[in-house]
């Protein structure tokens, strides 16, 4: 329980983060980003979190759910648009590959040009 706890103390202070600073990010990005930190830095330690941690993570496809199951509100938009929908995945699927392939590439050369000097 203490791990959940404090997963959900990070995601109230991002909350709070964002309404008080104004900050243009999702509150459970920035809670995200104060625990990152946090673990980082010492002041959380993994073990505190980790079961809770993994226990969602293993479980996350329950939280998608309603999300999932709404899609059905959007099958005569998805029959009407099928094609565009599947040609954008497919090229922005393939625009990721090659952008992560080729700059994986570029670093791999720059790093082992680096090594030889």
């Amino acid at each position: 329980m203490q791990g959940l706890a404090i997963l959900l103390g990070f995601q109230f202070l991002g909350y709070i983060a964002r309404q008080f600073l104004h900050i243009p990010l999702p509150a459970n990005v920035i809670g995200l980003i104060l625990l990152v930190v946090s673990l980082f830095c010492g002041w959380i330690k993994l073990e505190w979190i980790e079961r809770s941690a993994q226990f969602l993570l293993k479980h996350m496809m329950v939280f998608f759910a309603p999300t999932i199951v709404g899609t059905i509100v959007f099958f005569p938009t998805i029959a009407a648009e099928w094609v565009s929908i599947s040609l954008s995945l497919a090229g922005g699927t393939l625009a990721v590959l090659l952008i992560t392939g080729w700059s994986t590439a570029w670093l791999a050369e720059r790093e082992r040009s680096q090594c030889r000097e």
